[in-house]
């Protein structure tokens, strides 16, 4: 079994790397499908992240799709490979390749990510349990890579502007990311409060931990704010793709600020 929240359904790394890639070949299609509509005047159109239009979009998910694919080289080969040689060259190569004609744009990121499923096609089944890491974060096993890879063809998709919206993420990657996302929110800058999923009830925990005491102080009870509302738009919030206007909130109130992810 895996010890990764959200995956440990999975046998060993090459079933999650099985279901990742055939799942993300899906959305990688769908994303280039939207690309084909955007015309040169529209990539240079602001897209739903501040500061960047929707070139520099395309432009990042074609560049991520490179730098995944060297932490693939890497754990195929043994040799580091990192993912970027920093985060200015991150930067810069998004920056020099936004402006480019549309057709461009659209090519490179087809390019791009057909690159990153051959490298994972081209994995020795024990590759995918290597220890790789990237530019920031804790180290991982190969196949989280695609999983990495599927979340940012998801969230930028929806970044594009050009219709693709939370609600339209398949069910399996909202629950899956809401559970992993949720462990990455369990710190002290994160408010401390439970998200319910409308329907099926599922909780999960954000914030710092727990007190270790045995019970409240003085006979006083504590309550744990509860945000409730779908799935797809407890993700959204949480990775700041919506503003919580689908979620409610128990005791009411406004819904607390969460810090960028």
């Amino acid at each position: 079994m895996i010890a990764i929240a959200g995956f440990d359904h999975y046998a060993d790394g090459p079933a999650a790397a099985a279901d990742l890639s055939r799942r993300l070949a899906a959305a990688s299609q769908s994303l280039a499908r939207a690309a084909a509509g955007i015309s040169d005047a529209q990539a240079r159109e602001p897209s739903l992240l501040p500061g960047w239009t929707r070139g520099h979009v395309l432009t990042h998910i074609a560049r991520n799709a490179d730098s995944l694919r060297n932490l693939l080289i890497w754990a195929r080969t043994g040799i580091e490979t990192p993912q970027y040689a920093s985060a200015g060259e991150r930067d810069a190569g998004i920056a020099a390749g936004a402006g480019r004609p549309a057709a461009e744009l659209r090519a490179d990121v087809e390019e791009s990510a057909a690159a990153f499923a051959a490298e994972a096609a081209s994995m020795p089944a024990p590759a995918w349990d290597a220890q790789v890491h990237g530019l920031r974060g804790p180290g991982h096993p190969a196949w989280y890579a695609v999983w990495r890879r599927l979340t940012e063809v998801e969230f930028h998709h929806v970044d594009l502007g050009t219709g693709y919206r939370p609600a339209d993420w398949p069910g399996t990657f909202t629950g899956q990311g809401l559970t992993r996302l949720a462990v990455e929110f369990q710190k002290e800058t994160v408010p401390r409060l439970t998200m319910r999923a409308a329907g099926s009830g599922t909780r999960y925990e954000i914030g710092p931990a727990a007190p270790a005491t045995a019970g409240p102080a003085d006979g006083q009870t504590t309550s744990i704010p509860v945000v409730t509302g779908p799935t797809a738009d407890l993700l959204a919030w949480l990775v700041g793709r919506s503003d919580g206007a689908g979620l409610s909130l128990d005791p009411p109130g406004l819904l607390p600020e969460l810090p960028a992810w």
